[in-house]
């Protein structure tokens, strides 16, 4: 099975993958994930897969030597996640899995709800056992979280790191706040907001087509708990995503019955307000 998206040059590639890895014996299987698999692929886009390798042939396996077959490299690397990253010729991303098939097949089915494959049968380039293609089958269905338990992780992790945030502001390190608001609470917030709205399709990138996702007053908000790393401007955007987060835990515990602690909620705000609430 096929799919054409709105990047030739990334189908393309794929069909050629594919062509690869019926030709390389030390492959058991292929499995893309990501934009493709979901029919969202465009001309920005990666290309990701698992590369299957049987197990005896591990380290024989110079998975750089392969890649280079299916077009020239301009840097090929293992990234901080463990991952051989490699950016083609024409600036094309992918990420590839190097993983031994007897232990790497058998994993696929436990990540359900975490990723999503509609059509598995296309997401599988190469299976030459079925095993692949079975394991593949259990990700068709889109499973959303569980709606009142993640809402109350959420809601209790934006506390703990939103307080986390206040200290570090009043410790005077704004480079360090600035990250965390950024990088750790706003991914949380975005999160919670979806999961409010019904719209969890991008739930491991909560970011990715936001604008197209949320309601245009959600996306708003969420601006305004975006800011550069000057010291007056973190504080009210600190400020102001504290707001929001309260907002959202407010909306989550009439909707799920969420416990929210107000008081530490309010104490928390005075922190970040410059003052304690002890």
């Amino acid at each position: 099975m096929s799919l054409r998206s709105a990047s030739p040059a990334l189908d393309d590639r794929i069909a050629r993958l594919r062509r690869l890895a019926e030709s390389e014996p030390r492959l058991e299987g292929v499995l893309l994930y990501g934009s493709w698999t979901v029919g969202e692929a465009d001309a920005h886009s990666d290309i990701e897969a698992y590369l299957y390798v049987e197990d005896e042939h591990l380290d024989d396996f110079d998975a750089r030597a392969f890649l280079e077959k299916l077009a020239p490299l301009e840097l090929a690397y293992t990234n901080m996640y463990g991952i051989l990253a490699v950016v083609f010729d024409d600036l094309m991303r992918g990420e590839f899995h190097i993983t031994p098939a007897g232990e790497g097949i058998e994993e696929v089915p436990a990540w359900e709800g975490m990723v999503h494959l509609p059509r598995p049968e296309a997401a599988v380039l190469l299976d030459r056992t079925g095993r692949l293609t079975r394991a593949a089958r259990r990700l068709a269905a889109f499973r959303p979280p569980e709606p009142a338990g993640t809402a109350q992780q959420l809601c209790d992790e934006l506390a703990n790191w939103t307080l986390m945030l206040a200290h570090v502001l009043a410790r005077g390190e704004v480079a360090r706040a600035h990250s965390l608001l950024h990088s750790v609470v706003a991914p949380l917030q975005l999160k919670l907001c979806r999961l409010l709205r019904d719209s969890t399709a991008h739930w491991l990138t909560p970011s990715r087509a936001l604008e197209q996702d949320l309601p245009a007053a959600d996306t708003d908000r969420y601006i305004a708990t975006t800011t550069a790393a000057r010291e007056a401007e973190v504080r009210t955007a600190a400020r102001s995503g504290w707001q929001w987060s309260r907002e959202l835990s407010a909306e989550a515990a009439g909707r799920w019955s969420v416990r929210v602690p107000e008081e530490l909620h309010e104490r928390i705000a005075g922190l970040l307000s410059g003052h304690r609430t002890d």
